[in-house]
Formats: C-alpha cells, structure tokens, sequence
C-alpha cells in the first residue's frame, strides 16, 4: 500500500502495466457492468449544466432513456452514476464507425463545446476510487477478459499503471501527487524510466 496524504494507493498502480488497447476492447468498460459509471456529487450538477451542448453528439435513441433517467441516477451500492441504456451500455456512449464505444461528452469537449472532458471516474479506469472516512482508496481493478488485451499491450510497451492514466491522476490529484507517485515508483522499481 502506498500512501500520500489521506489517499491510499494499491501497490499494483505502480507494478502493474496497462495500456488501453481499444481496437480488441471496443471500449467494453462503458458496456459492461452493475450501472452506470460512478459520479461525484459536483459531476451531477455539470452533466445536467452541460446536457444541451452534449445533446447533439449523443445517439439520438440514448436520449429517452436520459430523459426518463435524469442526467445522472442513483445505485444502491455505487451512490450516483450515468443513466444506462436497459443496464448496459452508457445513455452518454456511442458506436464510432469501427464499432468502438466512445463518449459524447469527451466529443464535444474535444470539440470545444463543453469544458468538462467526462467523468473522472471514466478517465480513471482501471483504477477505481472508493471512500471511507478521511481518507481515499485507489485500487487498480481492471476487468479479468475486457481488460486482458490492455494488460498484454502494457507489459509489451512496459507501461505501468499510474504512467497510462498520468493525464487523469493530474487531473484529480494535481501535479505535486503525481510526482510523489513517480519518486516512490522510481524507488520501487530504479530500472524503469
């Protein structure tokens, strides 16, 4: 276990690898699964800030379900998630042309028409956050078979965990964790880049 601050890290975000590897998966991760993808409270209140700018990018056979749903819904076990097409995929999703599942939120922010690039719980994955008082676990739980051509491509290129998703960790943590992640992770392993 690592721990900066209040946060707690599994040692498997530094000794693992991973790399996306998206033409096997066919983003599955936004498919598969109890719900839809775990939100922050602040995340509800942009999505449904956000709703109209993203609406032009969402298939037009997800919006009734959103609609129905609400913006964002809650589970029982995992507070408040996306709404889901009947349990599966993500009411936020779509099929790109080379049947890839993608994100109409991230496309209309790549677009500039949203300053919100998508849930962080989605731009984390395959690590997972959960809470408890005071303090954070972060655990890296990739999908056993979706997961399995990513694991593969990150021991092929030697990608750890915590390098793939750096993007994300800045974005939830800020740049003065993630440098500690990479000190310790240096002292972990002194052979890796």
């Amino acid at each position: 276990m690592i721990a900066i601050d209040n946060i707690l890290l599994s040692d498997e975000i530094v000794e693992e690898e991973f790399v996306c590897d998206l033409s096997r998966c066919k983003g599955g991760c936004c498919v598969d699964g109890d719900c839809g993808a775990p939100l922050t409270q602040e995340e509800t209140t942009i999505l449904a800030q956000i709703y109209p700018a993203v609406t032009p990018y969402l298939n037009p056979d997800y919006i009734p379900h959103i609609q129905e749903q609400g913006t964002h819904t809650v589970d029982p076990e995992y507070g408040y998630v996306t709404p889901t097409v009947n349990g599966g995929i993500c009411a936020y999703g779509y099929y790109d042309e080379e049947g890839i599942v993608k994100c109409a939120i991230e496309k209309a922010w790549k677009e500039g028409k949203v300053d919100f690039r998508k849930p962080i719980s989605c731009h984390l994955y395959p690590i997972r956050i959960t809470t408890i008082p005071g303090y954070e676990n972060v655990n890296y739980e990739p999908r056993k078979t979706l997961c399995k051509p990513a694991c593969k491509l990150g021991r092929k290129l030697k990608v750890p965990v915590y390098q793939f998703l750096k993007e994300p960790l800045i974005r939830k943590y800020g740049e003065e964790f993630y440098d500690t992640l990479h000190q310790i992770a240096q002292a972990h392993f002194p052979q890796r880049p």
